[in-house]
This record gives structure tokens, sequence and C-alpha cells, in this order.
């Protein structure tokens, strides 16, 4: 992919590389890490029961069995190497290690995707240049760089979905250019297509946007459709062959009986987290979202320039259909977009904690707009995207390591501590344990003193004197003091703990902003 390039291009990346890794293994744990930890310890013995007994009856009996493993499948052997390095280096019981050292295999996946978000912008523009800018524009753009720091089911549900849109795009040039399908692509994109309904299964939409290529092209060619299929039916059947082998390998819950795929679209569309999500000031309720949401959204995440880049479309169409190919691309990937957004708001599917749950939208979105600015402009751009880039390297010094919650300049308007959803990961965690661990060393508090905060955060008090832990919703009936009190996530919207003290209060400060957001805070209560 990177041939005859600078040596400078390629220390770049293996520093921008180094520094996502260190940052990420010094980041806190987010509320889904340990529930994707459990999910796979449940799995792998419910695997084990399988193949000794003939059933798993913990794993249809569990909650959460429609929670795919397949990137744990891939991130369990790193894990297992790196936690006694991270163990070691930050001091640290074997669990929260071992969940930390998976955020290492999160961003290098990241990383990867990168590889393949460039590769498709080569495609696209066919300009070197604009093309690494592009690349970069992706890789500092601090909602995914923040993200990619822990989150362990959507950035690599969004890396594969770019890997599968990758070799999706090769296949059509191949096949635009009167070649044969090269089975080795076809494999890849198979394998791609299992592992992406694996992590999620949500995942099966990847075989719509393959639906809608296929539509789009053969609308825009010569070629007919009918034809095409039959002289590829083989490489058709290979592809359906591979791809369920693979899924049904990946999902261990479709093992006794394939027929809970069905079961589990059904059981995630609606998935019972009845939360709401603080959106321009109001709680919209996860199970019953207007369809405002997703939009509102996207127009405070997406960078201005990618937004520009999406309203300009009518006035760069006709240079589009100057280029047959490009132009059966983007409107793919235009038609991907809006047809999902439309599929979610119509069946009401549960979605919360921003647009985590549409995330790999957001890159077909900016190769869409991107593409467009290189049509409009390409030397104004690529000097705009320069300074994207500048800007993106310092928003995320400033905000580190809260790049996740980023938003652009347009949410300066408002009140965000007010209108928007703050830390809803939690983030947070590791450094308010250490104010209470110090504190705790400091005060000669005893190791029966109890912490209140949310239970997944408590992988942190491994190695510390105090080793008595409760959840925050307990603290309401807690009669003997002392005690310490965590208060993150959704739990930073309540009222403060009466007659404590404040030991550490987490905030930041966006760019060009007076506004202090704040994400956590922890307290003594003597």
């Amino acid at each position: 992919m990177f041939k005859n390039y600078n040596p400078l291009f390629y220390l770049t990346l293996v520093i921008y590389l180094l520094i996502g890794v260190y940052l990420s293994i010094n980041t806190g744990i987010s509320h889904d890490e340990y529930h994707e930890q459990l999910n796979w310890e449940i799995n792998l013995k419910s695997i084990k029961d399988f193949f000794s007994t003939g059933t798993y009856q913990d794993l249809i009996e569990y909650k959460d069995k429609y929670h795919g493993i397949g990137f744990n499948i891939i991130s369990q052997p790193f894990q297992l190497i790196f936690k006694d390095l991270i163990s070691n280096y930050l001091d640290l019981g074997e669990y929260v290690s071992i969940l930390l050292s998976k955020h290492i295999i999160v961003f290098t996946i990241f990383f990867i995707s990168g590889i393949f978000f460039y590769s498709i912008c080569r495609i696209l523009f066919e300009d070197k240049k604009f093309s690494i800018i592009s690349l970069f524009i992706y890789y500092l753009y601090p909602y995914l760089f923040g993200h990619a720091h822990f989150n362990p089911k959507d950035i690599p549900f969004l890396s594969f979905w770019i890997i599968c849109t990758y070799f999706l795009i090769r296949i059509f040039k191949n096949i635009n250019n009167d070649k044969i399908i090269n089975f080795k692509i076809l494999f890849y994109l198979a394998l791609s297509s299992a592992i992406l309904v694996s992590i999620r299964i949500v995942g099966i939409l990847i075989f719509l946007q393959y639906f809608i290529f296929l539509i789009v092209y053969f609308e825009n060619t010569n070629k007919k459709i009918y034809n095409f299929i039959k002289l590829n039916r083989l490489n058709f059947t290979y592809f359906f062959l591979i791809t369920a082998s693979f899924t049904l390998v990946m999902n261990p819950i479709f093992w006794h009986n394939p027929i809970e795929i069905f079961n589990s679209i059904k059981w995630m569309s609606k998935y019972k987290q009845d939360i709401c999500t603080l959106t321009l000031g109001d709680c919209m309720k996860s199970l019953n979202l207007p369809s405002s949401y997703y939009f509102i959204w996207l127009f405070f995440k997406l960078p201005i320039l990618i937004i520009f880049g999406l309203l300009i479309f009518p006035i760069i169409e006709k240079k589009i259909l100057n280029s047959n190919l490009n132009k059966i691309f983007i409107y793919s990937l235009i038609i991907t977009v809006f047809t999902i957004l439309i599929l979610f708001i119509f069946f009401n599917v549960a979605v919360y904690d921003e647009i985590r749950h549409v995330m790999f939208l957001v890159p077909l979105l900016f190769l869409v707009s991107l593409h467009n600015l290189y049509l409009f402009n390409k030397r104004i751009f690529s000097y705009l995207g320069s300074i994207i880039i500048i800007f993106f390297i310092f928003e995320n010094f400033t905000i580190n390591p809260y790049q996740y919650t980023w938003m652009n300049s347009f949410s300066k308007f408002y009140n965000i501590n007010k209108t928007f959803e703050a830390d809803y990961w939690g983030i947070s965690n590791k450094k308010l344990y250490s104010s209470i661990n110090e504190h705790s060393i400091q005060n000669d508090i005893n190791s029966d003193v109890c912490v209140f905060g949310d239970l997944y955060s408590s992988a942190f008090l491994e190695n510390t004197k105090l080793n008595c832990f409760k959840s925050y919703g307990q603290l309401d009936a807690e009669k003997n003091r002392p005690f310490y009190v965590l208060k993150n996530v959704r739990n930073f919207k309540r009222s403060d703990p009466k007659n404590c003290e404040i030991i550490s209060l987490e905030n930041y400060h966006y760019s060009f902003s007076n506004q202090k957001i704040n994400v956590g805070s922890a307290w003594y209560c003597d």
C-alpha cells in the first residue's frame, strides 16, 4: 500500500502508533470493558462445555449471550502477552492489566483501519498528497482518536467496516476493468465480513452496502447484472460459504441453533438499556429516540470542514459525473449512510451515548466529504486540511484523555455541561482513584474504608490498601463513616455527597473556549 514513500512518512506513522499505544495504556477503563471481558470468559467456558458435553446451558441463559466475541478472538492472545508488561510498568493488579492490555490492540486495529482508509482515498483521489492529508485528518480527529484508546466494540467494528469497504471497492474496480474477481480479495472480504458480524450483529448491514454498490454499479454501466451473476455464481457461492462458516465459528451462541441469528437481531435492536442521552438540552431515551437525535449529534460531532464538504455536494455533483467509477463509489457510500440511518429511525433501534452505535458511518461521511472538497478545489482544501491537522494535534493535547467527548465549534455556543452528555465512558476513573489512593496513604486511612462508585471501575483498587467497594446506588443507605465517593459518568449529574470534602476534580477546556467541562470528582466523607 505504501511504496516509494519518503522515509519521514514512515517515521511519522511509527511515531503516531507508539504515541497512541502509550496514551491507550495510560487512560482509564470504560464501562464496556468489564462486560466485554465477562462475555469472553463465559463464551470460552461454554465452548469448552460444548465440546466436552455437547451443550452450554450457561451461555444459553446468559443475558448478553448475543454480544459477539469476534474481536476477543483476535485480542485475547495479545492481552495475555501484554498483561504482565503493563502490570509491572503501571504497578497494577492482574485483572486491570488484562483490561488495559486490550487498549493496545484496539488502537492498533484503528491504526490499521487508517491504512485501508488511505488506500480508499488513493483510489478516489489518485492524488498522494491529498490522500496523506485525508489520512491524518482521520487519524487525528479527536472523537475517533479518543475512542481508539479504549473502546473495545465500536472502534473494531468501525475498523472492519472500512476494511470491508476497501475490498469491496477493489472488487468493483477489477470488474470495471473486465478483470476476474481475485479469489484472495474475495476471501479477505468474506473473512472481514464475518468478523464484522461477530463483533456486532448489526454488522449484517454490510451486506446491504454490498447490495447498494451492486445496484448502483449496474445502473450506471452498460453491463447486465444477470450476466454478471451468472458468470460469478461460483464466486458468490464461495463468498457465502466462507462468510457463513466464519460467522458460525465466531458466534458460539449460534451453534446449538442457527435460528438464534434472528433472535440476536431482534434482541440487540431493542437492547434493554433504558437510559437517556443529554442531547441539546433534552434527555433522549434510548428506547424511544426522535429522528433528530442522529442529525443533532452528527452536526455537533463532525468537523466543520467535513460538514462543509457534505453541503457542497450539489455544487460539485457535475464533476463527479465526469468519473463514472468514482460516481458509483460516492453515490453508493451516500446511499449506504442514509439508508442505514433511515432503518435505525424506522425500526426505532436502541441507541445511546452520542453516536457510538453509528460511529462506523463517520469514515464513510469523511470519504464522501473529502472527495467533494478535492473536486471543489484541492489546493485550497490541502491548505485547510493541513491547518485542521495542526488544530487537531493541539486539541488532542489539550483535552487528553477525554478526546472522545470532543465536539466541533458549534457546541461552544451552548453551555456544554448542561446541554450535552459529557464523560459517558467514565475514563476519569483512573485519575480519581489515584487521588483516593494517595489520600488514603497520606492520612493513614484504614483498609476497610469503602469507596462508592461505579462497579466496573473497582479494578483500580486491586493494588491499593483499600479493599471495600460498593455501588454508587448504595451511598444513600450508608450510615457508617468515613468513606470515599467517586462521582463520574452519569453519577456526576447527581447532587454532591453531604458533609464531605472534595479530593480531586476532573475537568478540561476545549481550545478557544472558556467553558470548563466537568467529568468527575472524588470525595472523602468523614
